[in-house]
């Protein structure tokens, strides 16, 4: 070692080639290089980064045989204020409608339409590792001295709120170890790789010539070679891995995610209203059943929802069953309100629906049968949002008006300009 620092010395004085200063190596720690530590024999070094599912012990087992209970279902109703509201906040939102139509409409008919959504969530959790190092400046070292490492699933941590996502990092213990860096071999510098150890390089102008059209090159001042800007002339460079330190502090660093698998299901029963849009708005979640596992749903009014209970809950178990552990279960059953509303507005029928707990409004983009016309629709046919409204108009007017002075403006630049250059000429 000794010997390594006086040539480094003398490497760093004269700027000469020194052949004890390595080439770098592998950026990561080659097969072989770590210890095994035992539970996370798995380890083959490099980039592995192996996953361990959960024992036995902390894997749940379902009962056979059982199921879940729900109450009487109570079908949400929508009143005429409260569907005439969503239709003004809806047409405000759109500049091109008038709120005109909206508020003198007369309602025929709400018809309430019963929506069920169905959600199962599984918390689980899930323990990968990984070797990871960093420049040892004499830190701690908290190794097999001080005990065995415990295994994945032993190592004690803080569970986050239930049904969230979140990742967290920690050190194994007793997991680390002090190795010479792979990368410089303990030397604390690795040879240049721009000029192979020599601290200069061939001038790119004469290529080594010294001369450039019979005249002295003045990049290199004639002496056909300049210094190598990258190691500043030394022939070698500080280890990027250990930063001169010369030795590494591996360790094993746990990654534990927590993670809210969720899976819904709405049935499709009203093919004029895209269930896409159920996706964006919250319903009443009249029924919720959490536990460690959840059972299949019996005695539903909607037999779909029963079956689909079924099917999700043991896809769940076969997806988590070898690689993740489940720690908690939920099912809901969610009423989302839907509401068609039919109304006439000057002899004419027109409808549009309300859904959501938010009240929010649907309305067809383009005409779908004599009795769903489309909001702001430009077509013959369509009475409540012809063209473009009043407040299209406005808009208009507003655009005209930006362009005729913006027009004026131009000819008076022109003006002036035409009159400054005959004051010059």
């Amino acid at each position: 070692m000794n010997t390594v620092k006086n040539c480094d010395l003398l490497l760093f004085l004269t700027g000469a080639f020194d052949p004890n200063i390595p080439e770098e190596g592998p950026t990561a720690p080659p097969a072989g290089w770590l210890d095994v530590i035992h539970g996370y024999q798995d380890h083959k070094g490099g980039d592995a980064d192996p996953l361990y599912p959960p024992p036995p012990a902390y894997t749940p087992q379902p009962e056979l045989n059982k199921n879940t209970l729900v109450p009487n279902v109570r079908v949400p109703m929508v009143s005429e204020a409260v569907a005439r509201d969503a239709l003004l906040r809806f047409v405000d939102s759109k500049w091109r409608y008038s709120s005109k139509p909206a508020r003198n409409l007369v309602f025929k008919e709400l018809k309430p339409i019963t929506v069920y959504r169905y959600r199962l969530e599984s918390f689980t959790e899930t323990r990968t590792s990984a070797w990871q190092f960093e420049p040892y400046n004499g830190q701690l070292v908290d190794g097999p001295q001080f005990g065995a490492s415990p295994p994945p699933w032993d190592v004690p941590l803080a569970l986050p709120p239930a049904f969230s996502d979140r990742v967290e990092k920690l050190r194994v213990p007793h997991s680390s170890l002090v190795k010479l860096c792979h990368k410089c071999n303990g030397c604390g510098r690795t040879r240049c790789g721009t000029c192979h150890g020599r601290g200069r390089k061939r001038c790119i102008y004469c290529h080594g010539y010294r001369r450039k059209r019979n005249k002295r090159c003045t990049s290199c001042n004639g002496r056909g070679h300049k210094r190598c800007t990258l190691c500043q002339g030394q022939g070698s460079r500080s280890c990027s891995v250990c930063l001169g330190t010369q030795q590494l502090l591996h360790f094993i660093l746990l990654t534990v995610t927590w993670k809210n698998d969720v899976s819904d299901f709405i049935p499709d029963r009203q093919p004029d209203f895209p269930d896409q849009r159920f996706q964006q708005v919250s319903g009443d979640p009249y029924f919720v059943d959490a536990s460690v596992l959840v059972y299949p749903i019996q005695g539903f009014p909607d037999q779909e929802i029963c079956d689909v209970s079924t099917r999700l809950i043991n896809e769940h178990l076969r997806r988590h069953r070898d690689t993740r552990r489940i720690l908690q279960q939920r099912q809901t059953i969610e009423l989302v309100p839907l509401t068609q509303a039919l109304y006439t507005f000057n002899g004419k029928n027109y409808n549009y629906y309300v859904y959501g707990a938010e009240n929010q409004v649907f309305t067809w983009t383009k005409e779908r049968g004599s009795s769903s016309v489309p909001l702001g629709a430009r077509q013959e046919s369509a009475t409540l949002y012809p063209g473009i409204s009043c407040y299209g108009y406005k808009y208009i007017f507003i655009y005209i008006y930006i362009y005729i002075k913006l027009y004026i403006n131009v000819l008076r630049c022109q003006s002036f300009l035409s009159g400054l250059s005959g004051l010059i000429l």
